[in-house]
């Protein structure tokens, strides 16, 4: 194992930095710069809607639907899939490796991606098919051959859907998986196998139980782990409120002035800061990415407009609620002033510590080191369970798109394998590997997002009328 993870891991990085550095950050800019202009703005002008519909009439028993999901429950799955080790882990390693001006790249992201986020959405509900049971199947695979006829669309679709089987059903949940285990093993010194076994009987429980099962358990666990760990990270932050003005101060500057950290000339090091948190933010809000469209697929909403704005909100609790929050931790704890890495340069600082305990280290400064270790494993916790748990549905409905419904179960062994596995390989191969399939998930769903501008342009506009 070990001599096949020295072998591979040069080139999957090797592979990463091209696509990151020179295609990733141009598509994701490019396309949530387009459709922010094409919908005028639709994150900020009907960011207020949005709010409303998914806060209006909030409950966490939406109660079994005849088919698919409430539109809260849909969005509960999605933000399940945003909302996991890419908010508290990805965070940490975009900051040790691009510094914390990282941050300020990964909002410019998140606010553009809000925009893609509602094409993506509108474009699930107007593309699903409802099968005979009343369940309903959506997501790019679909909108990608409405894009494109013919055998090229077909080409583009089967990409796709073997991209995010890969990405997100095996190597993403290997992620979360290896995530929680070392954590856990940090915080109380379980074996990462035990967690990985418990993890399997868990998930594979939710698995047999369906859509239904899984809505219900997201409706109920997203919130709750959220305000645990926006309540942990506020104590944070009030007794370290003395150096908030410099954290922001930090996230600014080297923004822009990010060789005064990460070292080397200017335009490696605003290279670096840009593409970690263009890749980082990717893996944390998924917008243009593809994958929570499956999630907004599954709304019993009318109106593809309705949901569309509703997944905006998603990103937004991702990335400028939930992934600042701990963005904040990290350096307002350990790069201010008295912090242990107080004018440590990314590449010393990923030396010192590494992305995995980064987090854990923060909590530890205000929480006590063992406190702050258990507090960050039981949110990683969740957070990564209920990810895996989205990310499972969302590459079933690719797996039932290429080779139909009698290949679910197989698909669903062979998950539980790789949540078990996940635990047990290195960090840094697992979060490559992950970065490579996401990174290439990303090239089809965009093409389709442009050839379908019209479409997306049409229900915002139609929507604004009513």
């Amino acid at each position: 194992m070990a001599q096949l993870e020295a072998a591979l891991l040069p080139a999957v990085v090797k592979v990463n930095e091209y696509l990151s550095n020179y295609i990733l950050v141009f598509l994701l800019i490019g396309v949530g710069l387009w459709y922010t202009i094409k919908t005028r703005f639709v994150q900020v002008r009907c960011f207020g809607e949005g709010m409303k519909k998914t806060f209006g009439s909030l409950s966490l028993r939406g109660g079994r639907q005849e088919q698919g999901m409430s539109s809260f429950q849909a969005l509960a799955t999605a933000i399940a899939a945003q909302v996991g080790t890419g908010n508290i882990v990805g965070a940490s390693g975009a900051i040790l490796t691009g510094g914390p001006g990282a941050i300020f790249w990964m909002w410019i992201i998140a606010f553009f991606g809000m925009a893609t986020i509602y094409a993506e959405a509108t474009l699930a509900i107007k593309t699903r098919r409802a099968d005979s049971d009343g369940s309903y199947r959506g997501g790019p695979v679909y909108y990608i051959t409405t894009a494109f006829q013919g055998g090229f669309g077909r080409f583009l679709a089967g990409f796709f859907a073997v991209a995010i089987i890969l990405a997100l059903g095996f190597m993403g949940c290997m992620v979360q998986s290896n995530s929680i285990g070392s954590t856990f093993n940090t915080a109380f010194g379980v074996p990462s196998w035990i967690v990985g076994a418990v993890l399997v009987v868990i998930c594979g429980i939710i698995f047999l139980g369906g859509v239904q099962r899984l809505a219900s358990v997201t409706e109920k666990v997203v919130p709750i782990m959220a305000a645990i760990f926006l309540l942990g990270g506020l104590v944070v932050l009030i007794a370290r409120a003395r150096y908030i003005p410099a954290t922001f101060g930090m996230i600014f500057q080297y923004a822009f002035q990010p060789q005064a950290i990460i070292g080397g000339g200017f335009g490696y090091a605003i290279k670096t800061a840009i593409s970690q948190g263009a890749k980082r933010g990717l893996f944390s809000n998924e917008a243009g990415m593809g994958s929570t469209p499956h999630a907004h697929a599954q709304a019993n909403v009318t109106d593809p407009h309705d949901q569309g704005v509703v997944a905006m909100i998603g990103v937004f609790m991702d990335t400028f609620v939930v992934l600042t929050l701990n963005a904040l931790v990290v350096i307002s704890t350990l790069y201010t002033a008295d912090g242990p890495l107080a004018a440590c340069g990314a590449a010393a600082a990923s030396t010192t510590l590494g992305k995995a305990n980064l987090a854990q280290t923060a909590f530890g400064v205000v929480f006590g080191e063992t406190a702050g270790a258990m507090f960050v494993a039981v949110c990683l916790f969740f957070f990564a369970f209920s990810t895996i748990l989205s990310w499972n549905l969302f590459g079933k409905i690719n797996v039932i798109y290429l080779f139909g419904k009698g290949s679910a179960k197989i698909y669903a062994a062979l998950a539980l394998v790789f949540i078990f596995l996940g635990t047990l390989m290195s960090n840094d191969l697992v979060w490559e590997l992950t970065d490579m399939f996401n990174n290439l998930m990303v090239i089809p769903n965009a093409l389709a997002l442009f050839a379908l501008t019209g479409t997306v342009v049409s229900s915002t506009h139609m929507s604004g009328k009513k």
